[in-house]
């Protein structure tokens, strides 16, 4: 394990509990969320320059570091406008881009390019993806790339603020708001009692404990007050495919009653999230989590004594482009769908309706 992995492993450990390295940590916690603010609070006086694109904007996004699975949420909501008759399009950072400046995501598009992220959601969903470190220069970018677009998903970017938006969705995962402190103490880059539009806590079950720890203070800031009910969602995922043939699929409970000795390999910011939902379809499993955003070229297979490796589509749009991993036969992909309540997506078509024109 790098020295990298090893602290990031550390931290998340203690940002679950208010032990002695967290505690230790605290005062510096104090400093961060006082710049955090400030900048929050120049930007709201005007100090500091935001931008309204002229088509709705909502934001994905997190407050609790690392994944809670704001991909799968894009892609619902890209679906769910799809469906409700506007043309989304997605701006995103595109973590581990090469470039600064807008960069539209192809099919000729590597992770390395665009990030591992916006490939796969312009992969999932057919629709335009811009990456870029500003996102209002991105949003423009792909506005003018692709004119037919009415409607911005951003993935990431609830801290952006040079973008205004019209709709926020905050993301928490089964987790909570883990020992409730901020950067480096706690998971937190913001308190919970930061205002939003809507709450989704993505997770099997939401207790109602869970539900009030990352419920915010206060109504929703439209008015309509659904971001005091967080929404549950669940990520869904039933079947394998073959890397090298995605249309080869096997029901996951079918490989379960297989004499098979299957690993599971994940690189994303909560591997046991994965590994859960591989244990509730029947499958035992070897675990192998691996750092966020993993790159695969140090070849994590080799001398792995299994015959199917399991792994995530975040983790295979990596592995496909790597000529060694794309024909391994052991390697399969479990692609995973997000399943919430459509009323949430009834409530944000609602929003970015009445959202009028810069």
């Amino acid at each position: 394990m790098s020295t990298s992995s090893s602290l990031e492993s550390t931290l998340t450990r203690n940002w679950l509990r208010r032990g002695p390295l967290a505690c230790a940590l605290w005062p510096v916690s104090l400093l961060f969320g006082g710049l955090a603010g400030l900048r929050a609070g120049l930007f709201r006086a005007g100090v500091l320059k935001s931008e309204r694109l002229p088509v709705p904007v909502v934001v994905v996004g997190n407050i609790f570091i690392g994944g809670t699975g704001k991909t799968p949420l894009t892609i619902w909501l890209v679906q769910a406008l799809r469906e409700a008759g506007f043309t989304p399009g997605v701006i995103s950072r595109g973590f581990g881009s090469a470039d600064s400046a807008p960069r539209l995501v192809t099919a000729a598009s590597t992770p390395q390019q665009v990030g591992d992220e916006p490939l796969l959601i312009a992969t999932r969903t057919g629709c335009p993806v811009m990456v870029g470190r500003d996102r209002a220069a991105a949003g423009r970018a792909l506005l003018a790339a692709d004119p037919a677009v009415d409607v911005l998903v951003a993935d990431d970017g609830l801290q952006h603020y040079k973008l205004q938006r019209d709709v926020e969705v905050v993301l928490f995962d089964s987790r909570g708001v883990g020992n409730g402190w901020r950067l480096p103490a706690g998971p937190l880059r913001e308190l919970p009692s930061r205002r939003r539009d809507f709450t989704v806590v993505n997770a099997p079950d939401l207790s109602a404990e869970l539900a009030a720890s990352v419920a915010p203070a206060g109504s929703a800031r439209g008015g309509a007050g659904a971001a005091c009910a967080p929404v549950q969602m669940q990520l869904v995922g039933d079947v394998a495919e073959r890397l090298a043939d995605r249309s080869e699929r096997v029901p996951l409970t079918e490989l379960a009653q297989r004499p098979l000795r299957i690993a599971a390999a994940a690189g994303i910011g909560n591997p046991g999230r994965f590994f859960a939902m591989l244990r509730g379809a029947g499958l035992d499993i070897a675990e192998l989590p691996l750092p966020d955003h993993h790159d695969f070229l140090d070849r994590p297979f080799d001398g792995l004594d299994a015959d199917l490796i399991l792994m995530t589509e975040k983790d295979a749009v990596k592995c496909a482009q790597i000529e060694e991993l794309r024909d391994d036969p052991r390697l399969w992909v479990v692609p995973v769908t997000a399943r919430i309540d459509a009323a949430l997506a009834e409530y944000i078509v609602e929003k970015c309706r009445g959202c009028s024109s810069a």
